[in-house]
């Protein structure tokens, strides 16, 4: 009797030790660091200008790495570019919608005399775990003209995140994090080549932990059979790329539904090539994927087998406030 006891005891202990774990990884919201609106403005005094390997790497690049199953994707969009400038011409932002691999994709084409204007912010204003907030929510507390969900940091427990120069997560999982520089470049990493600390002395303004890269030095770094964790092969995915510097792409696409299959990490990697990326990488993508501009939600996000915005973490915005 006593065994069996014991026995149903230990099993509740278990039980209730393992809902507790789980509820406090993925639903038991907490705040590390409420009004978390800092920036590192200091890396942008008296900066050089960009590198001339930067600005002057070739569009196209090298042969793509990984066989595709399709032709590349023209350039060409499927409507006009819905376009607007701002804040005495700092900021230019170029909207363009395309249908390829039976999928939409939005792409906003980003131009800046300055990085300070790609900036970063966490769902209501609060660095913590599972805090989170509709993209357009987020958006539209931070004056954004545009912006993309970021790499939902806040349903990880490891990975660096560097926001607006400043650092918060310093621990790394091994992964691809993309650096966007003060300078205005960007490329991909090893979070065991740099501590935290050492990429923000290298002048890093953004730094994101999900991955995996997509394109560096013009080559396409996934093939046709890479996908994230046990993600499907089609996907509502985000992505950002860099043209040169300070010239920024942020992809959306849209999937998961009748009129959208959504797209492979490598039909993105191609697609973004062929606008010109020399540099890009995966942000969080499935429900997530969302894209905002001048006040209204781009894209067709699905959450839960409807469209609806996810919540989320962080997001990736353009303003015009210096």
């Amino acid at each position: 009797m006593k065994k069996h006891i014991r026995a149903a005891l230990f099993t509740t202990i278990l039980v209730a030790f393992t809902a507790y774990i789980s509820l406090d990884t993925f639903v038991l919201g907490r705040a590390f660091d409420t009004n978390a609106t800092g920036m590192n403005l200091s890396m942008f005094d008296n900066l050089t200008p960009a590198s001339t390997a930067a600005t002057e790497q070739s569009l196209t690049g090298p042969s793509s790495t990984g066989a595709s199953a399709t032709e590349p994707p023209s350039a060409e969009p499927s409507g006009n570019p819905d376009q607007t400038d701002g804040s005495g011409g700092n900021v230019s932002v170029s909207i363009a919608e395309y249908e390829r691999y039976g999928t939409k994709i939005y792409v906003a084409d980003v131009r800046l005399t300055s990085a300070v204007y790609l900036r970063t912010a966490f769902a209501n204003d609060t660095y913590g775990r599972n805090i989170t907030a509709k993209t357009s929510a987020i958006a539209a507390a931070n004056g954004a003209i545009l912006a993309v969900n970021g790499d939902f940091y806040g349903a990880q427990e490891n990975g660096y995140v560097i926001r607006n120069g400043i650092v918060y997560r310093a621990t790394a999982k091994g992964a691809d994090v993309f650096c966007i520089y003060a300078d205005g470049t960007a490329e991909v990493v090893g979070d065991r080549e740099y501590t935290a600390e050492e990429l923000v002395g290298r002048g890093v303004w953004q730094a994101f932990t999900f991955g995996p890269g997509l394109i560096e030095n013009g080559t396409i770094t996934v093939d046709a059979d890479d996908e994230v964790g046990k993600a499907k092969a089609s996907n509502p995915r985000t992505a950002v790329g860099l043209v040169d510097a300070n010239h920024f792409l942020f992809v959306v696409s849209d999937g998961r539904t009748d009129e959208s299959e959504g797209l492979s990490l490598y039909e993105l990697a191609e697609f973004m090539k062929s606008l010109g990326a020399v540099t890009a990488y995966n942000l969080d993508g499935g429900g997530s994927s969302t894209m905002y501009y001048n006040g209204e939600v781009v894209n067709n996000p699905t959450s839960g087998g409807r469209i609806k915005e996810r919540e989320v973490s962080d997001i990736v915005y353009i303003g015009y406030e210096s």
